[in-house]
C-alpha cells in the first residue's frame, strides 16, 4: 500500500496558518520553554528577564508617546464613562463577585487558597499588558494608560483595605511613595519623553507601524515567559497537588470569563465606541501579578502559606495574557477593515 505524503496545497495551508498564528505559537513555546528551564528566564536568571521586560514595556511606552498627539491624550482623560466602567469593575465587581463564590464554593475550598481568590479580587489592573494589549487591539490607548495608571495608584490604598474587610486579614501600610515612583519610571518617564521627540520623530514612527505593532508582541511574549519562569521556579508545579492546580485554574479561568462577559456586556449597554469597548474589557479584566507579588508579602509575609495564597493571580495572569491576546488578535482583525480613532497604533 503506497504512502501518501502532505500535498503542497496542505503544507502551504499550515504555513499560512503558522504566519497568522504565529503569536499563538509563541506563546505556547514561551510557556513550554519556561516549564523547561525556568533558571534560564526567572528574576536574577541568566537573561534577567526582569531588566529586559522592563526596558520593553519602556520602549514600548516610548513609542506610544510618539504616536499619541495631545489631542488624544486630552480625549483620554476626559473618557469619563470609560474610567467609572473600568474602576468599578476592578474595586467592585471582583470584590463582589469573590463575595457571592464564597458564600457558593468557598466551603469546599482550602482556607488558604480561598484567601488566594479573595486576594485575586482585591488587586488592581495591570498597567502593562492593558496598555498593550489595548494597543495590539487598535483600541483607545490614551483612556487605557490613564486607567491602568489610576487603578495602581488606587490599590495602593484600596487593595489591603478590601483584603482587611472580605478576609479579616490585618497588614501593613504599603510604600506608597515607592510606587508612585516606580509607576512614574516605569510609564510616566517613557511617555513624556515619547511625546518631548514627536515633533523630531513622529514621521518615523508613522512610517514604522508594522515595527512598532510587532514589538507590543513580543514584548507581551517576554511577559508571559518571565512570569512563567518565575512561577515554576517557585514551585508552581513541584508543591501543589493536582487537585489544588486544577481548582485554582478553572477558579482563574470561570472567574476571567465571567468578567470579560460582564464588561463587555456593559460597554456594549452604555453604548461605547468599538475603542472605548476594548479600553474596558482589557483594563477592567485585569490583574496584576508584578503588584501584587510586593503586596502579598507585606500583607502576608508572616504566613507559611503564602504560596499558596499566590496561586489563583499566577494563573490568573497566565490566563489572562493568554485569552486576551488571542481577543486582541480578534479585535484587530475587525479594525484592520475600517480603521478608526482613538487607536494608540
Amino acid at each position: 500500500m503506497a504512502h501518501t505524503s502532505p500535498s503542497p496545497s496542505a503544507f502551504r495551508r499550515g504555513l499560512g496558518w503558522l504566519h497568522k498564528e504565529w503569536f499563538l505559537v509563541g506563546m505556547l513555546a514561551a510557556v513550554g520553554l519556561a516549564t523547561l528551564q525556568p533558571d534560564v528566564g526567572r528574576s536574577g536568571g541568566l537573561l534577567h528577564a526582569e531588566l529586559v521586560t522592563k526596558i520593553g514595556i519602556a520602549i514600548v511606552f516610548f513609542l506610544h508617546g510618539l504616536g499619541l498627539s495631545f489631542a488624544s491624550l486630552r480625549q483620554g482623560v476626559l473618557s469619563w464613562r470609560v474610567h467609572l466602567v473600568v474602576q468599578a469593575m476592578t474595586f467592585a465587581v471582583f470584590p463582589l463577585t469573590w463575595l457571592a463564590a464564597d458564600a457558593l464554593v468557598g466551603r469546599w475550598l482550602p482556607a488558604d487558597l480561598a484567601l488566594g481568590f479573595c486576594y485575586l479580587c482585591a488587586l488592581p489592573s495591570t498597567i502593562s499588558s492593558s496598555v498593550a494589549l489595548t494597543g495590539l487591539a487598535r483600541g483607545n490607548v490614551p483612556a487605557a494608560i490613564f486607567n491602568a495608571t489610576l487603578s495602581s495608584v488606587l490599590g495602593i490604598v484600596i487593595t489591603p483595605l478590601l483584603v482587611g474587610l472580605l478576609a479579616r486579614v490585618d497588614g501593613q501600610s504599603l510604600p506608597f511613595m515607592d510606587t508612585v515612583i516606580g509607576i512614574a519610571q516605569l510609564l510616566l518617564l517613557p511617555l513624556v519623553l515619547g511625546q518631548l521627540a514627536r515633533p523630531l520623530l513622529h514621521a518615523w514612527h508613522h512610517r514604522h507601524k508594522r515595527l512598532t505593532t510587532l514589538l507590543d508582541r513580543w514584548v507581551i511574549l517576554l511577559l508571559v515567559y518571565s512570569a512563567f519562569c518565575d512561577s515554576v521556579a517557585g514551585g508552581l508545579w513541584r508543591d501543589n497537588g493536582v487537585g489544588t492546580l486544577l481548582q485554582a485554574a478553572v477558579g482563574a479561568g470561570l472567574l476571567l470569563v465571567l468578567v470579560l462577559a460582564l464588561s463587555t456586556w456593559l460597554a456594549r449597554r452604555l453604548g461605547f465606541s468599538t475603542e472605548d469597548e476594548i479600553t474596558a474589557v482589557f483594563c477592567g479584566s485585569k490583574k496584576t501579578l508584578a503588584s501584587g507579588v510586593p503586596m502579598a508579602k507585606l500583607l502576608f509575609g508572616a504566613s507559611p502559606a503564602i504560596g499558596l495564597i499566590m496561586l489563583p493571580i499566577m494563573f490568573y495572569h497566565q490566563i489572562q495574557l493568554f485569552v486576551c491576546a488571542l481577543l486582541a488578535n480578534r479585535y484587530a482583525g475587525r479594525k484592520a477593515v475600517k480603521p478608526g480613532p482613538g487607536t494608540g497604533l
